[in-house]
């Protein structure tokens, strides 16, 4: 989670699994029969971003939701009004009704598990607020239903929107980098230093119920970007702690270390405690450089005519819609080959828990695998 450092967080995600099987059963005339709007839940309304997944779905014209669920009844009322809709405490009502087609989950990610699997196993095309799971094990458990059910799927990874990740791994692609040798990203904010979670996101810098602290909440989006340009990682350190003890028990500040699957080396630097944080993404390699310093991106390949780094680049692809937008769209039957693959969800959450444990053990740790 992020409030500060793209234009999503400013102004207020690779195909699915089955996706050609996915289309052709839910194409527009599957979800949306005789001109019918689709029947949506929002089930949890915890999370820091759940106002903005509430205006996307306020804005939708094709879209009806129907209820707005959570553990706490206050909350439930709270979002049930913003959208117009029934509040329920009981989740069996939407799993249960067939006028449902699709949930977007925003509670607490210790939840995401047991509402994961309902909703799976009731056939509801789904969203998860990132990240998937507590455990890998958990969160591999909930990839494999949500891809043997051939459902829908995406997560809030919206940093693959930013139109400079988009050029750097379509440049990887192409080979404009060479051997590429290591890669970096960071992902910080002020959070705790400003006071964000005190009052009803408190439970966001409580791992117990979210799983991570600063680094793991912020680190998995650029975490994402890494994997997505250049895929699994084998080992990981890392050092994560707490600074101004805000939230007792809760880690503040990290950096890792870690080797990808292919022999690149990685590091990666999220927190909750920093005032600024210019450089975002660093990717070296034999043949080229990149970098992205206060949203600039600045290119220099020997392979590309004019990348020769000094002024930014701004030969970019056009922009994408963010991950909720792109949820939406394909369950109205649009192309969707940007959605995050369950499995994805699910490695960043074993990465994730891996780096922590290093931490705990100052050693290097395996990074389990489904």
């Amino acid at each position: 989670m992020t409030l500060a450092s793209n234009d999503f967080s400013r102004r207020d995600v690779v195909r699915a699994a089955g996706a050609a099987a996915i289309a052709t059963a839910f194409g527009p005339s599957a979800l949306a029969q005789e001109g019918k709007p689709i029947g949506v839940a929002l089930v949890g309304g915890a999370h820091i971003h759940t106002p903005q997944y509430v205006s996307a779905l306020r804005g939708r014209e094709t879209v009806k939701v129907k209820y707005a669920w959570d553990h706490d009844p206050s909350r439930a009322e709270k979002r049930a009004k913003e959208l117009s809709c029934k509040a329920v405490t009981d989740a069996r009502e939407v799993w249960d009704d067939p006028e449902i087609q699709a949930v977007v989950i925003c509670s607490e990610t210790n939840r995401h598990h047991d509402l994961v699997m309902a909703g799976a196993h009731a056939k509801k095309h789904m969203f998860v607020e990132k990240p998937l799971g507590i455990t890998a094990k958990e969160s591999f458990a909930m990839a494999a239903a949500i891809e043997k059910a051939n459902l829908l799927f995406t997560t809030g990874y919206f940093m693959r929107t930013d139109r400079n990740h988009l050029f750097v791994k379509e440049a990887i692609a192409r080979g404009d980098f060479g051997k590429i040798t290591r890669v970096r990203g960071s992902n910080c904010h002020s959070g705790s230093l400003g006071g964000w979670f005190d009052g009803e996101f408190r439970w966001m810098a409580d791992p117990k119920i979210a799983g991570v602290g600063a680094f793991g909440d912020l680190g998995t989006h650029m975490l994402d970007i890494l994997m997505w340009m250049l895929g699994g990682v084998e080992t990981i350190t890392a050092d994560i702690q707490a600074v101004t003890n805000r939230y007792p028990g809760c880690d503040e500040t990290g950096e890792a270390l870690f080797r990808f699957h292919d022999g690149i080396i990685g590091t990666l630097a999220a927190g909750w405690v920093d005032v600024d944080n210019p450089v975002t993404l660093l990717v070296s390699g034999t043949e080229g450089h990149a970098s992205i310093v206060n949203g600039l991106l600045y290119f220099h390949s020997n392979k590309v005519k004019g990348a020769d780094g000094k002024d930014p680049w701004s030969e970019l692809p056009p922009r994408v819609p963010l991950p909720i937008s792109q949820f939406l769209g394909a369950l109205e039957g649009k192309p969707h080959d940007n959605l995050v693959k369950p499995s994805e969800a699910a490695a960043r959450v074993a990465v994730m828990e891996a780096a922590y444990k290093a931490s705990q053990s100052r050693s290097w740790a395996r990074v389990p695998q489904a």
